[in-house]
């Protein structure tokens, strides 16, 4: 192997593709995220695993005093801070060996965390959740899919479903002592405590 060939190597990733497939869009935290891997190579090399990488990131916009040579004075300026929230690197496949014309589609199944923050977007704050595709490679940079960003919500609570509430009619009689209305079940009169005779 020649010098300059080595020096590529180190600097190119092997010629294959990853590709992302996704069932859908958007999740729910808890959730689990499920779609296929498409794979293909045109070269030989070995993988050192096959996974994907899933981040939460949240940015918030921040104003910061920072020293301006040209004024000569410190100035007020907008920046953005990033917060990682949550960062995993799930292995859906461990050490493989690629040749030239291999093709392969592997499903795979990745829980986001119900404790994880719902995608966000505000002119002041953003949560995002991207996910990707990755063949990693020793000694060589790693063969990568595009990013896909998706939307992760909140899951909806369960309904509350109440018990029939039976309504019952109660006939009301008039008591022979005091004339006052009361429940025909009843055998005293709640208002003159006479007992009931029919």
């Amino acid at each position: 192997m020649s010098f300059l060939k080595k020096i590529r190597d180190k600097l190119t990733p092997p010629k294959a593709t990853i590709t992302l497939n996704l069932s859908k869009e958007g999740f729910t935290l808890g959730e689990s995220i499920e779609g296929f891997l498409e794979i293909s190579s045109e070269e030989d090399f070995e993988a050192t695993d096959i996974r994907c990488e899933i981040s939460c990131v949240e940015s918030a916009k921040k104003t910061k005093r920072e020293y301006d040579k040209e004024k000569g004075r410190e100035v007020e300026r907008e920046v953005w801070e990033q917060a990682v929230l949550y960062s995993a690197r799930p292995s859906i496949r461990g050490a493989t060996k690629l040749y030239r014309g291999y093709r392969d589609k592997i499903p795979f199944s990745i829980t986001i965390p119900a404790t994880g923050r719902p995608t966000y977007k505000s002119i002041e704050r953003n949560v995002v959740w991207n996910i990707k595709a990755v063949i990693g490679v020793e000694g060589r940079p790693d063969v990568t899919s595009r990013t896909i960003e998706i939307q992760v919500a909140q899951p909806t609570a369960a309904p509350i479903i109440k018990e029939r509430e039976v309504i019952k009619e109660v006939v009301m009689i008039p008591c022979k002592y005091c004339g006052t209305l009361m429940p025909q079940t009843e055998t005293v009169c709640p208002h003159c405590g006479a007992r009931r005779t029919s």
